[in-house]
């Protein structure tokens, strides 16, 4: 699923200046006088930004379709004020058409752009009144829920709005994914190392890289897992479910605990999502779909997902996101959380770390930060969990969804990182119990 816009609040891509002078290194400085022009002027051509990003940063955006969509998703910036400068960084609070930022970008001694962060310069609620408030502020229709995951694996709830209200989860969906393959690794039905070849009839849409990967590349599951989870890479997940079987990852729903997973049955892949919202058949070919028996949905699905990768485009507006998506609960998602923290695998905790999803939390208070969002015309998650320095595990998520009109995706992802960052601070100051 698309989640551009999350990218561009947490580790967007490689960005450089052009130099004065050819001889001179561009500095921090310049690369932010590129980046906030380059907002005015999207999308800006992939030749100019195959010149100005590193190949290993415009590879984890997913490319220059990931980066124009991102700085889409900022809108038309300005420079309020430089917090901090030297010629290897600057931060500096901008101003966007809707909600500010700060900017922090890094430059290598090339003066490569090697590090850019965009996080919401926007109030941090302080109480779970001002929660509530900001929360009734984001438009559509909200779920939000704060807990903690007590030791025996229970999910405490402490605050919530809807909490137990099932939407569309975007990519988010990707958890029980991952949970899937813990789950394999748990019973020696697969290991992290082993070697799984790039197939072209698995490949989906971006947001992702993997699917520019000649078929026949193997790479092992642990970096299927890390793209799928920090880049949310579509070809990665939909082959890591056909690798585990759609049936495992049905399983791997139900196990999690998730209230409804009959909602989730067919599982879809990512291409089949676009095979029914994508193409210039909607809503046609949707509604045949939704019209068929739920025992006849698997095969339609194997027949959706066995088309070429053609035709298809993006929509801007929502389409059926309460009939075909994946769908859970701010409870269901910390109940995920806890399963996978209850796997106890190295290689889960990595791939969930990569992407801090913008909360910028302090590192020694909170030694780990896992993060996955998701995001669709219409559908807009970001679901957390902090671990403190003394071991306890918070878990906060903000559900965004309107079935009509699209959101206000800049709007919501700064306004949700900022209640979910108030929120984790008043878990922090609970009492543990």
């Amino acid at each position: 699923m698309r989640t551009a816009l999350i990218s561009v609040l947490v580790v967007l891509a490689a960005l450089v200046a052009p130099a004065a002078h050819a001889a001179e290194v561009p500095t921090a400085g310049d690369q932010l006088e590129w980046v906030v022009d380059a907002t005015g002027r999207v999308p800006v051509a992939e030749t100019e930004i195959r010149h100005h990003i590193a190949e290993v940063l415009l590879n984890a955006a997913g490319g220059p379709a990931g980066i124009n969509a991102a700085l889409t998703g900022l809108g038309r910036l300005e420079v309020k004020r430089i917090v901090t400068e030297t010629p290897d960084h600057v931060q500096a609070a901008v101003r966007g058409p809707v909600d500010d930022y700060l900017l922090d970008l890094h430059v290598d001694q090339t003066g490569l752009l090697d590090g850019l962060r965009a996080t919401p310069d926007a109030p941090v609620p302080s109480s779970w009144q001002e929660v509530d408030s900001q929360l009734a502020a984001l438009g559509g229709r909200v779920s939000f829920g704060a807990s903690e995951i007590l030791p025996d694996g229970r999910c405490r709830d402490v605050h919530g709005l809807n909490d137990d209200v099932q939407r569309p989860l975007g990519s988010a969906f990707k958890l029980y994914v991952l949970g899937a393959l813990g789950q394999a690794v748990a019973e020696h039905r697969a290991s992290w190392t082993d070697q799984l070849a790039i197939r072209e009839d698995w490949k989906s849409l971006p947001s992702g890289v993997l699917q520019n990967q000649p078929a026949g590349t193997r790479l092992p599951l642990t970096e299927y897992a890390d793209k799928m989870i920090s880049i949310s890479d579509n070809t990665a997940t939909d082959h890591l479910i056909h690798h585990l079987g759609r049936d495992a990852v049905q399983r791997q729903v139900k196990a999690f605990g998730n209230q409804r997973p009959s909602a989730n049955t067919p599982f879809l892949t990512t291409k089949a999502l676009f095979e029914l919202k994508a193409t210039t058949r909607y809503p046609a070919r949707a509604d045949a779909y939704l019209a068929l028996p739920r025992w006849a949905r698997p095969a339609a699905l194997t027949g959706l997902e066995r088309l070429p990768l053609t035709g298809l485009t993006g929509w801007p507006e929502p389409r059926k996101i309460d009939e075909i998506e994946w769908f859970g609960s701010p409870d269901d998602l910390c109940r995920a959380f806890s399963g996978l923290r209850k796997q106890n695998q190295p290689e889960i905790g990595h791939a969930l770390s990569l992407n801090d999803g913008g909360l910028g939390l302090d590192r020694a208070a909170f030694p780990e930060v896992w993060f996955k969002g998701g995001s669709e015309p219409g559908v807009l998650t970001l679901n957390y969990l902090a671990r403190t320095a003394d071991g306890r595990s918070l878990v906060t998520s903000v559900m965004v969804s309107d079935p009509v009109a699209p959101l206000n995706e800049a709007h919501v992802v700064a306004q949700g990182i900022a209640v979910a960052k108030g929120a984790v601070a008043l878990l922090a100051a609970a009492p543990r119990r």
